[in-house]
């Protein structure tokens, strides 16, 4: 008999498979190597309420400084506004990670935002400056529209991403 009530019991034990739906986490990835010897990078983007460097930002306020938790709003010259906390910083790595917690999706087509900035020694001399990026698409639902799909995601992200990273070469005098 008690085998029997545990046998009947045990598919209520064991949780059922849980069924994904939308999208996955998107990432992007763009580099570039700069002439220029990392702390000469650094010095330039380092500062989290200075994205003087990026082209596609009009203006930064913000509060906090570098501290963590430290908050930016990115004003951007193609209208709208990114607002960012600072998640890690580590001037020694010569990195940080930032978030954004709310967004508005007509402004970049993503959720769940989040982005790591790293400096490093490129071989043979100067700097490899690498932007890494992850999200969620703008529209979380299935069937998303458009311009808020996993495609539209990745296309914006990468435009970001490679927009910032032109306008710190063309600062620095780039590479690649």
């Amino acid at each position: 008999m008690r085998m029997t009530w545990l046998l009947a019991a045990l598919p209520l034990l064991v949780a059922p498979p849980a069924f994904a739906h939308g999208s996955s986490r998107i990432k992007v990835v763009e580099k570039v190597t700069l002439p220029a010897a990392p702390e000469a990078v650094w010095a330039v983007i380092g500062n989290f309420h200075d994205m003087s460097w990026d082209p596609a930002i009009a203006g930064t306020a913000g509060d906090g400084g570098n501290a963590l938790q430290s908050f930016r709003t990115l004003t951007l010259k193609t209208g709208g506004m990114l607002e960012e906390d600072l998640e890690r910083y580590d001037a020694a790595a010569m990195s940080y990670a930032t978030f954004l917690p709310h967004n508005d999706p007509t402004v970049l087509p993503v959720t769940n935002f989040s982005t790591v900035l790293t400096v490093s020694p490129a071989e043979g001399g100067g700097s490899i400056v690498e932007w890494r990026a992850a999200a969620f698409r703008g529209y979380p639902n299935d069937n998303p529209p458009p311009n808020q799909n996993d495609e539209a995601a990745a296309k914006a992200m990468d435009a970001y991403l490679r927009a910032g990273l032109d306008g710190l070469s063309r600062r620095l005098g780039g590479g690649s």
